[in-house]
């Protein structure tokens, strides 16, 4: 593996060079065989190149060095930028959607107007970062001096993966964190006033001492959260999961949990002969250990909060699940054929390999899944099974439906910005004339 080389630049130029796309090209492909460990590989070293508007799409970029470079509208979609130096960068109105930006250093970076939605940053450094240059005459000058406090903010970052991120002293200004998981994260003394925060979840997140000024928190989850809310507007906080529980919970449930799912199970197996039905309407089971593979067939859980459960493999044909609270549930290879999901939360759901088609009945008729008014933003539905099934009035934005099966599916109506779809899916929704 050659030395790194060929693409450094001399920082004490006054001008940043600039690269044409076909030039970017072949750092970036000499970089890809550096990581892969092939012959004539060489790390990606682009410190303080002006690289506006160029292309690193669905390309391998972990561990490139883009210290104090201009990336203004660059194009980083699906790229990876994993342990990325990127270091006092000028990212705004950059497009990294969907790039996975774990571990990697964005101190100092301006990313106002950045596009991060479906990111993931985990154990990304935020924190605040300066950079000076020397001139040709041998002077100190501010890198990006003309960039302002306010132009540092206002990042899209909707359902980022920011666990354990550390942004301490950072600038957010008018930030979009909704839907966003920033689980443990540090962001101490940070400018978040104006910032989104809806349905973002911040369990055993640090904000002390942060500007929360007009900072909109509806629908968070502040679990062990340290964070001073004297000064938010209850309108902002409407919704907010706090560590107390909301209504009832397990210790106030008819039955010990484990009790009534035996019940369940002969209710089922005896066609409601013998048993009980699972019933859990309204109430808040965070704390339980989950239902993965078990036998759910009907349970009734209309307004219950279910946030981050595990139902994987579970069996919950005809589930009542309306207005229910699923945010971040794992439905992966579930049976939820002919449930009911109506105005039901399932941002950030995984429904990967789900059945989701209509069940067929006994009597030759079909029980539909119902997703009237349920929200899927940011869910994934790869490879499930949609035959069928009736999305109109549904949220779809940033949803990931690559590889399900879409036959005869219903999309009119459906709010889909941002969602993902293989292109034989294109074709079957433009045969329905509709947009994505």
């Amino acid at each position: 593996m050659e030395d790194e080389k060929d693409n450094k630049k001399d920082a004490k130029d006054d001008a940043p060079a600039t690269l044409t796309q076909q030039e970017l090209e072949r750092i970036i492909k000499k970089h890809e065989d550096y990581i892969m460990g092939r012959k004539g590989g060489i790390r990606a070293h682009l410190t303080h190149y002006n690289l506006e508007g160029l292309s690193f799409a669905q390309r391998d970029l972990s561990d490139a060095d883009f210290t104090g470079s201009t990336l203004c509208e660059a194009d980083f979609t699906g790229s990876k930028l994993d342990r990325a130096v990127l270091y006092c960068s000028d990212l705004r109105g950059a497009n990294l959607y969907n790039a996975s930006l774990k571990n990697a250093d964005l101190r100092g970076a301006t990313l106002r107007g950045a596009n991060l939605v479906g990111a993931n940053m985990a154990g990304i450094d935020l924190r605040e970062g300066s950079l000076s240059s020397a001139t040709s005459d041998g002077e100190l000058k501010d890198n990006h001096a003309q960039i302002s406090v306010v132009e540092k903010g206002g990042a899209n970052l909707s359902g980022a993966n920011l666990n354990g991120a550390k942004l301490s002293g950072a600038v957010a200004v008018g930030s979009d964190f909704s839907d966003a998981t920033l689980k443990g994260a540090r962001i101490k003394k940070a400018s978040l006033r104006d910032a989104d925060f809806s349905n973002t979840d911040l369990e055993n997140a640090d904000l002390s001492e942060c500007d929360l000024a007009n900072v909109v928190l509806r629908n968070a989850v502040l679990t062990n959260t340290a964070i001073n809310l004297s000064g938010v507007a209850k309108e902002n906080l409407e919704g907010a999961m706090m560590g107390i529980p909301l209504g009832l919970t397990l210790k106030d449930l008819p039955l010990p949990l484990e009790q009534m799912l035996l019940l369940h199970k002969q209710w089922v197996e005896s066609s409601g002969k013998s048993g009980k039905q699972f019933d859990v309407s309204g109430f808040d089971l965070r704390g339980s250990s989950g239902f993965a593979g078990l036998s759910l067939t009907l349970m009734r859980g209309k307004g219950t909060i279910f946030y981050e459960l595990d139902f994987s493999k579970a069996q919950v044909q005809g589930g009542d699940f309306r207005e229910a609270d699923m945010r971040h549930i794992n439905f992966s290879n579930a049976d939820l054929r002919g449930a009911n999901f109506s105005k039901a939360q399932l941002r950030n759901a995984n429904l990967s390999g789900a059945k989701i088609q209509p069940l067929l009945l006994t009597s030759g008729n079909k029980m539909h899944t119902v997703w009237a008014g349920a929200s899927l933003r940011h869910a994934n539905l790869t490879k499930a099974d949609l035959t069928e099934v009736d999305f109109s009035g549904t949220d779809l934005c940033s949803a990931d439906l690559r590889g399900a099966n879409i036959t005869r599916a219903n999309f009119k109506g459906a709010m889909m910005k941002g969602a993902l779809f293989d292109p034989d899916q294109r074709g079957i929704l433009a045969k329905q004339m509709v947009k994505v």
